[in-house]
């Protein structure tokens, strides 16, 4: 199969591209991501058409934030959608004439890291999204694993703390809670509150309270030594590097990919999670330890792993 089609559902916008074998974007087309979920399947519909406008495309691929049945078919549950058994694929096949894929964002994402991204030459790989929240993939034998339901891989809601945090999943102590770029500014505000005079950067790049501290002022502090801020990134990655080791346990992998938001601070937030991962390996000191890498396609990975699924069939 040559030229296909990815979509990714965001917050504000819908994005279409055209994605050849090579995992090269070809064209893209955005619009507004529209406040219904019947408006939504329409935006789909028109950005898919507006990105293959003078190309032969033959498939397309579609990344959605939530449960997505084992057929690539249907989206049992969207969190930020009102989609419940939603037919999306049916829905979209009939509109725009080609062969549809439905998959989780960030099973789309993490198979676009393994296939053109940071797990190239490696086939077994665990993918982390560290964003709002924490999503996840896994690639064992080459092959994406989705769970005989097809929503396998949501490590988010692996609970680490028992009668910890309250998740918006409902449940408590969820690793997202600990780990995810909600959590770094909730430490950041926790700190700053406690010892205002260690975060005197992080404060003066906000509005001067607490309250006015979000994600990026954090990562502009820390790069200035600011110690609230350099703090919280540690915490994260505790948390962080210590579920990846026990990922490690369940599935061995040569390599875990780090994406998301927070990632794009890079060796700020990767080096220590590193250091956590070796401190918490069971028995670390005498296995292999899986490679920590960056993601490399950044906001793309799940626009061209969606196609890439889509040729796969």
């Amino acid at each position: 199969m040559g030229l296909t089609i990815g979509v990714d559902i965001g917050g504000t916008k819908i994005a279409a591209g055209v994605v050849d074998e090579e995992g090269r974007i070809l064209s893209t087309f955005k619009v507004a991501t529209p406040p219904t979920a019947e408006g939504i399947v329409d935006a789909i519909c028109a950005a898919v058409a507006g990105a293959s406008e003078g190309h032969d495309v033959e498939a397309v691929g579609i990344g959605a934030a939530g449960y997505v049945d084992d057929k690539r078919a249907t989206v049992l549950f969207a969190p930020n959608i009102n989609w419940r058994h939603e037919p999306l694929k049916d829905k979209v096949e009939q509109r725009v004439g080609l062969p549809v894929v439905v998959e989780n964002d960030a099973n789309a994402a993490a198979w676009g890291e393994y296939r053109f991204g940071a797990g190239q030459g490696h086939d077994d790989v665990i993918c982390i999204t560290l964003g709002t929240g924490l999503g996840g993939g896994i690639i064992i034998g080459n092959k994406l694993r989705r769970g005989r339901f097809g929503v396998a891989a949501e490590f988010g809601h692996i609970r680490v703390v028992p009668d910890g945090l309250l998740c918006g999943c409902g449940s408590q102590g969820c690793w997202e809670q600990y780990a995810s770029g909600r959590a770094l500014v909730r430490y950041a505000k926790q700190r700053a509150n406690a010892t205002p005079e260690n975060a005197a950067v992080l404060l003066g790049l906000g509005d001067g309270s607490v309250d006015g501290i979000e994600g990026k002022h954090i990562s502009e502090a820390a790069r200035q030594g600011d110690p609230v801020a350099t703090d919280s990134f540690r915490e994260l990655a505790r948390w962080a590097g210590a579920g990846l080791a026990d990922l490690a346990s369940l599935f061995d992998p040569s390599a875990f990919i780090v994406g998301g938001g927070v990632s794009d601070e890079g060796e700020l937030v990767l080096d220590p999670i590193r250091k956590s991962f070796r401190r918490w390996l069971i028995g670390g000191e005498w296995r292999p330890h899986a490679q920590v890498l960056a993601a490399q396609l950044g906001g793309k990975a799940g626009l061209v792993g969606a196609a890439d699924l889509a040729r796969q069939g």
